[in-house]
């Protein structure tokens, strides 16, 4: 603080802000501001819009809220030229002023034109306007969809020519085609007739038309909005676009399949002239019924020129008859001739088939036989003997096999019984039973591990002690040389019982295991 002016007020950073605030807010209290569009990159993900207003020397920030934003008719779009209305105010966290814009319009009708070139060029480059995307229309339509204001006189013009015309049904889905939202219902109304079900209740349309009466750039303006074009542009119906008068262009007309210069126009394009078609039809009926006259008789006339040059009927017939008889009179002879080859071969055969005859080829057949029968009585003799003598072949050769194989086990069961006798011996040896034998005893613990050293022992140990002929149970007691009992061992402890009864286990010269 400057010591020459102490009695200066003292303000806080907080205070100073809301000071300058109040101050530009109550100065400018609403402002129009013409500027260029610099930095906008469309709404942020709160649904709010920052973006800048700047001219050649100066810049100001300017905010559009989410709800103003979403109730414009103009959209702001990078580089373009407006005039905005709106409420200046400060933004204490950066320390700087900024607009709330309230209201957005463009610069001039200069301006305008020059979005919407601006615009036109940007939907071409996507192809949106290529003559390729565009559909055929139908020639007699069932059902046409009107998209337009209903309370205008446009609706009452289509209806009017239509009824002139071809009368159809017509589905009138009613928008608005002039101010805030109109964009959006015109685009919601070309989608929604899309969207119908063929087989629905309400049928889809076959025709769309999209009609306005005329009005200033500005009026028309939401036919060149984008979200219309890209409608229209996407529509698989066909879709004429009537907007305006004859020199009124919008860009729905480049988008659409067919622009109409006026509404009535297009009412004309959709349908034909019914009684232009009836009396064309009727033209051609009579034309088709000349024609297949005409032809008629032509084809009569080369018939009778075919019929008098074809022979007659008996003519094509007269050799054939003459066939038919001369086979009638040789039918007679040619049977008789055929039953007399019959009748002899018959007589023929009959000869060689004499009584005599087949007795004898029956006794030549019985001869065969007996013949026959005498040698398989012969061969089955002869079978059956030399199945008998490879039978008692076979029986002395198994009877040699039994007796050899009988000596073969005897001698393996003498050998198996001395190796197993040597085993035993061998066995007994090794043994530590023999060792018992001459006056040794095998001692173990309670759990009937054998013990090796007195180390391993215990005052008052459990322990097995088994001799040559038996086993007794004994509890270790303390010697010269070793440790005192444990305290956990019994003062008295009880004698063992043998488990078994022993001749000999306390016989002289055994002596104390561990004396």
């Amino acid at each position: 603080m400057n010591e020459s002016q102490p009695n200066v007020a003292e303000f806080t950073v907080s205070e100073l802000s809301a000071a300058l605030k109040r101050t530009v807010e109550d100065n400018f209290g609403y402002v129009r501001v013409r500027g260029e569009i610099s930095g906008y990159k469309g709404p942020h993900g709160s649904g709010h819009v920052y973006f800048a207003l700047k001219d050649q020397t100066a810049k100001i920030d300017g905010v559009i809220w989410k709800g103003v934003f979403g109730r414009m008719r103009m959209k702001p779009e990078e580089g373009m030229e407006v005039i905005v209305t709106g409420k200046l105010t400060t933004y204490p966290n950066r320390s700087s002023y900024q607009i709330i814009v309230e209201t957005l319009e463009p610069a001039g009708l200069g301006a305008l034109m020059a979005l919407l070139e601006e615009r036109k060029r940007k939907l071409a480059a996507e192809g949106l306007f290529d003559e390729a995307r565009k559909q055929l229309l139908p020639f007699l339509p069932e059902v046409i969809g009107v998209i337009t204001s209903p309370t205008g006189a446009v609706i009452r013009d289509i209806l009017h020519r239509l009824a002139d015309r071809f009368p159809r049904h017509v589905i009138v889905w009613p928008v608005k085609v002039q101010g805030e939202g109109s964009a959006e219902q015109v685009a919601a109304a070309i989608r929604g007739f899309n969207a119908l079900p063929e087989g629905g209740r309400i049928r889809r349309p076959d025709l769309l038309i999209v009609a306005r009466g005329g009005g200033s750039l500005e009026d028309l303006w939401s036919f060149n909005e984008e979200i219309v074009v890209r409608a229209a542009a996407e529509s698989m119906i066909p879709l004429i676009s009537a907007v305006g008068h004859e020199t009124d262009v919008t860009l729905i007309d480049f988008a659409s399949d067919r622009r109409a210069p006026t509404p009535t126009a297009a009412a004309e394009m959709a349908v034909p002239v019914r009684a232009d078609l009836i009396a064309e039809l009727m033209s051609k009926a009579r034309r088709a019924l000349a024609c297949w006259q005409r032809a008629q008789d032509h084809r009569r006339t080369e018939l009778r020129a075919a019929a008098r040059a074809l022979p007659s009927a008996e003519e094509l017939l007269a050799i054939p008859h003459q066939r038919l008889d001369a086979c009638a009179k040789r039918l007679p002879r040619a049977l008789r001739a055929n039953a007399q080859i019959h009748h002899t071969q018959y007589s023929r055969i009959a000869g060689r088939l004499s009584p005599q005859l087949l007795r004898t080829q029956v006794e030549r057949r019985r001869v065969r036989l007996d013949g026959c029968t005498h040698r398989l009585v012969t061969a089955l003799k002869a079978y059956r003997d030399a199945r008998l003598n490879a039978i008692v072949r076979q029986k002395d050769r198994v009877k040699v096999c039994g007796e050899r194989s009988g000596r073969a086990v005897r001698n393996l069961i003498a050998i198996r019984a001395t190796r197993a006798e040597r085993a035993g011996q061998l066995l007994a040896a090794f043994s530590y039973r023999g060792v018992l034998s001459r006056g040794f005893a095998l001692v173990r613990d309670g759990d009937g591990h054998p013990l090796r050293a007195a180390a391993s022992v215990s005052s008052g140990m459990a322990l097995d002690i088994e001799f040559a002929d038996g086993r007794v149970g004994a509890v270790a007691g303390a010697t010269a040389g070793t440790s005192a009992p444990s305290p956990a061992a019994p003062a008295n402890p009880p004698p063992a019982k043998p488990r078994k009864p022993s001749g000999g286990s306390g016989g002289p010269g055994q002596g104390s295991l561990f004396g």
